[in-house]
């Protein structure tokens, strides 16, 4: 039985919905942000499960076309409308001769596009939820994720052969290609399993993101998680392009505008809708150029590389908004973009699916018979064959859509919703705000991000002196206000001498101080630690909740380690005293930091 534990799943959301649902806490129904009641929507489970099934094949279609440009024109001239249907002239080898048009295949060949979402629906298939914790997601790499692999998800799998966890294995000071495109063609179909609960989406694609990504770039993931948890629930009286921009403009909602992925939706955003000729995309995605790329320094950005987060999403954004709902226009514009083109146009080409529905989406191509199988076992290890007949093929995308199904419905009924034989009831709506999404809470929690934001200074020392230290208290690790980055951080490198080592934390500002996190690199590590706080300028022993402290462990040499008191504190500093343990030569520690609430189990 594939979904094991499912019964008993849909049990537990329905007693939890009971306790805890989005009504209000008298039980009525919530309001709208104008005031009006917002009714419960019922959505035909057949029509859902074909929406997803659409959702796959929009995403080959676009996918495998979009490769054929991707990497090719990364800087001026790029492609126009005019290259479409011309053989590509380029000086890569591989790509010499190729047509730029339609790619279709029988059976769809995995790509990195469909196949890491693949394992995240084995993985969640597997164990009954859509919340996956760290465990289940370093285990479901390191057995189904070991080739065509690149960049920052190649890195995070390194770590995880090292024991790393999420999301220690998307921090910049270990992973520096964290700020690349990698989480944003991996983690949409959390949007798809919960259809109108952007909020729900978010929560549940929260790790899957931060395996790979951090800052802006995991920002950039989170919006497209909310685009296909909204396609769904456009409303069929607008028009195509009406339909589009309300889904963009409710996705920026969620993103802070500190981050440069809220700066890339709003440049691009207003030149699309102040341009007069909706065919002249090439306007948009030349100006997105000299902005993020050519002048990105001048605007108070860094350009990186043709796989960076930034100009690709600007691409994909461009492709989505200027296709204004039309499928084959919308893969027409992201494969011509430029850059990394085939994972911003897979992206929208599986927006556009689910949007749109299998039928219609079938009915772009009326001469053209589109495959449902799929291969999975070209990119990814030890699968399950759903199609043990077919020597080509292991899965088709209608029985990957059913094995979503009971995944959306336990989403459905965890938020408030109702799930009946045919139909279900979708819980209302809640209006987009940043404060929905999961990474302000973790900015919020971390007192020296506050402090910074407070512009209050925090000094730090390790054994009583402070050169380079400042590196430990800098907050990057669990800064989610999506800025640029300019200067890649490292950990701090501590060579032990068989003795304690004293590192102290003093704030200029007083605290609430709940807990005290510490992150260590790929050093040795600590054997033990112990704690002071810097209570009425006497520095007093740390009483720690011995149940829900963390315990360093000697076969992790990247863990977070939280230490929490068993009351808040309002402290002005903290000192940890950590004993090393005998083996390596050198210590590195990431951050260090306190927060001002518990953090989660």
């Amino acid at each position: 039985m594939k979904n094991r534990g499912y019964l008993f799943l849909l049990l537990l959301m329905f007693f939890i919905s009971a306790c805890s649902g989005r009504s209000g806490s008298d039980g009525s129904t919530p309001e709208s942000s104008d005031g009006a009641t917002v009714t419960h929507e019922n959505r035909d489970r057949f029509e859902y499960s074909q929406r997803l099934r659409a959702m796959w094949l929009g995403s080959a279609i676009a996918n495998w076309t979009g490769l054929i440009t991707e990497g090719v024109r990364t800087e001026p001239p790029f492609f126009t409308d005019k290259d479409w249907g011309t053989v590509m002239q380029t000086d890569l080898e591989w790509k010499e001769d190729a047509l730029i048009d339609f790619v279709f295949q029988d059976p769809w060949l995995a790509d990195d596009d469909t196949d890491i979402e693949y394992v995240y629906l084995h993985l969640m298939d597997q164990h009954g939820t859509s919340e996956l914790s760290p465990e289940q997601i370093a285990e479901g790499w390191q057995e189904h994720i070991n080739d065509y692999i690149w960049v920052s998800n190649q890195t995070a799998r390194g770590l995880m052969r090292l024991n790393a966890l999420p999301p220690v294995t998307s921090m910049l000071a270990v992973n520096d290609n964290s700020l690349a495109i990698d989480a944003q063609l991996t983690t949409e179909i959390f949007g798809a399993l919960a259809p109108g609960m952007p909020d729900q989406a978010l929560k549940s694609a929260d790790l899957p993101i931060r395996t790979t990504a951090s800052g802006y770039s995991a920002h950039a993931a989170q919006f497209y998680v909310v685009l296909y948890s909204l396609a769904s629930q456009v409303d069929p009286a607008l028009e195509p392009k009406e339909q589009i921009l309300w889904m963009v403009r409710e996705a920026r909602g969620y993103i802070p505008d500190s981050s440069k992925t809220a700066d890339i939706v709003d440049f691009v955003l207003a030149d699309y809708e102040s341009n007069p000729d909706v065919d002249d995309w090439e306007r948009t995605r030349d100006r997105v150029y000299e902005r993020y790329h050519l002048l990105a320094e001048e605007n108070g950005f860094v350009y990186r590389h043709f796989i960076e987060s930034s100009v690709n999403f600007a691409a994909g954004l461009m492709a989505l908004l200027y296709g204004e709902g039309d499928f084959q226009r919308t893969v027409q514009i992201g494969s011509l973009s430029g850059w990394d083109s085939d994972n911003g146009t897979s992206t929208m080409g599986g927006l556009l699916g689910l949007m749109l529905g299998y039928e219609t989406l079938v009915a772009q191509f009326p001469e053209q018979e589109l495959s449902d199988r799929y291969h999975i076992l070209r990119t990814r290890d030890d699968l399950p064959d759903y199609l043990p007949t077919d020597l080509q093929a292991e899965d088709t995308y209608e029985l990957m859509a059913a094995r979503m199904m009971p995944l959306v419905e336990a989403n459905i009924i965890a938020a408030g919703g109702q799930v009946e034989q045919d139909s279900w009831a979708l819980p209302s709506p809640i209006p987009p705000s940043v404060e929905q999404n999961p990474y302000q809470a973790i900015t919020q929690q971390s007192n020296n991000n506050q402090m910074r934001l407070a512009e209050s200074a925090i000094t730090a020392s390790v054994n009583g002196n402070s050169e380079g230290a400042e590196i430990l208290v800098d907050g990057l690790e669990f800064d989610y206000s999506g800025r640029e980055i300019f200067d890649i951080p490292s950990g701090l490198r501590i060579k032990p001498k068989g003795e304690p080592i004293e590192i102290e934390v003093i704030y200029d500002d007083p605290v609430t101080l709940q807990a005290i996190r510490l992150v260590e690199g790929g050093g040795s590590g600590f054997s033990s630690v112990q704690a002071e706080l810097l209570l009425d300028l006497e520095w007093v022993p740390a009483q720690f909740d011995s149940t829900l402290s963390s315990i360093p462990d000697p076969k992790v040499p990247y863990e977070i380690l939280d230490f929490v008191l068993m009351e808040a504190e309002t402290a002005t500093g903290f000192k940890i005293i950590g004993q090393p343990r005998e083996s390596g030569p050198e210590l590195v520690l990431l951050e260090l930091d306190s927060l001002n609430e518990k953090p989660l189990p």
